[in-house]
């Protein structure tokens, strides 16, 4: 591993500011979910049943309008897309604490469709302003920035919540978020590079990259969320079962460690792993826990392996879509690699649950692993299939397409 891949990164104009706004940008972003469970729950009294129905109704709603906020930016550029959704935003979560509870269901849908893309936006533009050979390093850096907003924003909802109350809590939430879309307005990253601004303006057919290889990529990714999603549940399983709560936070925050770690590692090396072997190799790991014992340390440890293939895993993904897809497709691109992340992490989720309630966690841990090897299984003949690097893109070398796609 060397540091000259980040080195290199941080000298590109403008891509410590993006990854900057887009670390700070992401906090009050993480911090949704849970401060809309906690004010059900605790603010409106009305229980985790209809708090996850809520919750539900703004992930279906974002599954649906990742990608079309993804195709508006690809046909109208960045910031009418960016000023729509950040108002929409503001509206929400500055009036959400007064809704009833149908209306909040409501408008969870709509302010779901109709979220700040940060997270779709920020890779988008990453492609755009890092050529090809060093996207390894700052995707790998991208994904490490995600491990540390959800490290910090959920954490920050459940201090607002139990300290302030819903009213407050979620007037801060919707600050935050009105704050960081006029961040992005006013820095205005450009979403294709200046090679491809030059290159003739044409349309660009889904047919042309919305091929069965790029679904068998977002079904990947699926796989990839549904073994991260099931191993927090399990891991907290296990650690209720075992009488060791009051280690949860302690433990998950090992874990986010573990990921990053393997995200600078992964993106100091000189050549990629592809991220079917990538995501392969974290399922398989991920069963190794399941022989862990009661002691949390143990645990701890057994999940090492497969917790430093997290971040590298994701980030090659993202790597992947940034190289198969034409720049004038590449926002509606990643927002379809966005909903991927959200439908594998709640697909996982109930179901996981179901395991631990009937079997234990223990077989948590051998479910979600296998269910990675088994997706990236029927992913692989498609794989075999997959485009060339989008020709609108500068191309790397040879053996760098080769490593990481």
């Amino acid at each position: 591993m060397a540091l000259d891949p980040y080195k290199k990164l941080f000298r590109l104009p403008g891509v410590r500011t993006l990854l900057l706004v887009g670390l700070i940008a992401r906090i009050p972003t993480t911090a949704t979910g849970m401060a809309l469970t906690l004010h059900v729950v605790n603010g409106m009294e009305l229980g985790f049943g209809r708090a996850g129905l809520v919750t539900m109704a703004s992930t279906v709603g974002m599954a649906v309008g990742s990608p079309l906020t993804g195709r508006f930016v690809d046909k109208h550029g960045l910031r009418p897309v960016l000023i729509i959704t950040t108002c929409a935003q503001a509206a929400f979560w500055a009036s959400a604490w007064a809704l009833p509870y149908v209306a909040l269901v409501v408008a969870a849908v709509v302010a779901g469709l109709l979220a700040l893309p940060v997270f779709s936006v920020i890779r988008q533009c990453l492609a755009a302003m890092v050529p090809v050979e060093h996207r390894r390093a700052g995707f790998s850096l991208d994904s490490m920035l995600v491990e540390l907003s959800y490290m910090v924003g959920p954490a920050l909802a459940v201090a607002g919540m139990t300290t302030l109350g819903s009213g407050p809590t979620l007037a801060i939430i919707a600050a935050g978020l009105t704050g960081s879309g006029v961040a992005l307005v006013v820095l205005n990253p450009p979403t294709r590079s200046a090679e491809e601004l030059r290159a003739p303006a044409a349309r660009v057919p889904r047919r042309r990259w919305l091929t069965p290889a790029f679904v068998a990529l977002l079904g990947t990714v699926a796989s990839a969320t549904f073994v991260l999603t099931a191993t927090e549940l399990a891991l907290v399983g296990t650690m209720e079962h075992t009488g060791q709560t009051a280690w949860i936070g302690v433990a998950v925050g090992i874990w986010c460690v573990y990921s990053l770690v393997g995200g600078f590692v992964y993106g100091g090396l000189s050549r990629g792993v592809s991220p079917l072997a990538l995501i392969a190799g974290m399922g398989l790991l991920t069963t190794l826990a399941s022989l862990a014992g009661g002691d949390w340390r143990w645990l701890m440890l057994a999940l090492l392996p497969a917790g430093v293939l997290c971040a590298p895993s994701l980030s090659s993904t993202v790597d992947t879509v940034s190289r198969w897809v034409p720049a004038g497709a590449r926002g509606e691109a990643m927002g379809f690699h966005g909903t991927a992340l959200l439908v594998g992490g709640a697909i996982s989720a109930p179901i996981a649950g179901a395991i631990i309630d009937a079997h234990g966690p223990a077989w948590a841990f051998v479910v979600a692993g296998l269910a990675g090897v088994a997706m990236v299984l029927v992913a692989l003949p498609f794989w075999r299939r997959r485009p060339q690097p989008a020709d609108e893109a500068p191309v790397a070398p040879t053996e760098t397409v080769v490593a990481t796609s």
